[in-house]
């Protein structure tokens, strides 16, 4: 079940760089940094309102962020859902034959479970996040 848009990931050549624009010149407050080795990047958390962007910073020049920025340039990454119940969406969507990037839940950012859907389908990469307990 789908319960709210979790947050927006916004892929930055510099979280330093940005955050001058969202928490200096909107005046955002930071949340905190947080490295996810297992996907090469570093992530600023800046809660607005019910949801939160996150300005992702590759920490490796071959991980997906700096691939995406090679390829598109800086801005929106994906949208992220936050949703109750993400092996059982998950299965549900492979059956109906949804093309998933991830079959299986990985943790992200604040031990979150999470797993992308294919943008071949979804028109703009998704991510479902289950929060962690």
């Amino acid at each position: 079940m789908i319960k709210k848009v979790s947050h927006i990931g916004i892929a930055v050549n510099s979280i330093d760089e940005a955050l001058k624009l969202y928490t200096g010149a909107l005046g955002l407050k930071l949340k905190g940094i947080e490295v996810v080795p297992d996907q090469k990047v570093r992530v600023a958390i800046i809660p607005v309102g019910n949801a939160r962007i996150e300005l992702l910073e590759s920490t490796d020049p071959e991980g997906p962020i700096a691939k995406h920025i090679k390829n598109r340039g800086e801005g929106l990454h994906h949208v992220a859902l936050e949703v109750e119940g993400i092996e059982g969406m998950l299965e549900a969507l492979e059956k109906k034959e949804v093309p998933l990037v991830d079959r299986k839940p990985r943790i992200g950012a604040e031990g979150a479970r999470i797993a992308f859907l294919h943008p071949k389908a979804t028109k703009a990469l998704v991510e479902l996040l289950e929060p962690a307990e």
